[in-house]
Parts: C-alpha cells; structure tokens; sequence
C-alpha cells in the first residue's frame, strides 16, 4: 500500500493493526518515541528524512531532545492513505535500527 487514494476505515484499521505503535488522531497517525540520546534522536531523523524523500511523502517531526514524534497524513487526499502506512513502517525501521 503505497498510493494516494484515501483509505476506508477497514483499511485503516487493518493497517493500524500491523503497526501497534501508531495511534490514530483524527485524520493523522501518530507515534511518539524516546531514543537513547539526542545525537540518537537525530540520526533517526537522518534515516527519515532519506526514507521520506524516496516515497516523496515527508512526515511532520517534532524534536524534544530525545523525545520524537512523528504525524502522518496525505494532506492532498485529506486524510490517509497508503503512503501514510508506508512510510510509518519505514520510521519503525529506523527506530528499530537506531
């Protein structure tokens, strides 16, 4: 699931099921995560920001030392898509890897 149609609820929710450490917040999946050091933090924005650019599909991130979070959603198809759950398992990735 990688396009920019509008996902169903069902669909939504299924995606949701395969990544248990996003929420839904309105039309926006959300994850906040604490990494072990800022310079960490970081890195991990590094690996978002390449993996954001090859899905050209860039999340909002906010910074608290090392305290991330993450919001996703296609603002150009009002609410979720494919590209949102894509893009949400690359940002798992790189925490994983972190």
């Amino acid at each position: 699931m990688s396009n920019r149609t509008r996902l169903t609820e069902g669909q939504i929710t299924a995606g949701l099921a395969a990544l248990p450490d996003w929420t839904r917040e309105g039309e926006a999946i959300v994850r906040t995560t604490e990494t072990a050091s800022f310079p960490t933090a970081i890195a991990v924005v590094g690996v978002v920001a390449e993996a954001a650019e090859e899905l050209d599909h860039h999340p909002d991130i906010d910074i608290r030392w090392r305290t991330l979070r993450f919001v996703l959603s296609t603002h150009s198809a009002g609410g979720l898509t494919g590209l949102d759950l894509a893009m949400a398992a690359r940002i798992d990735q790189a925490l994983r890897t972190a």
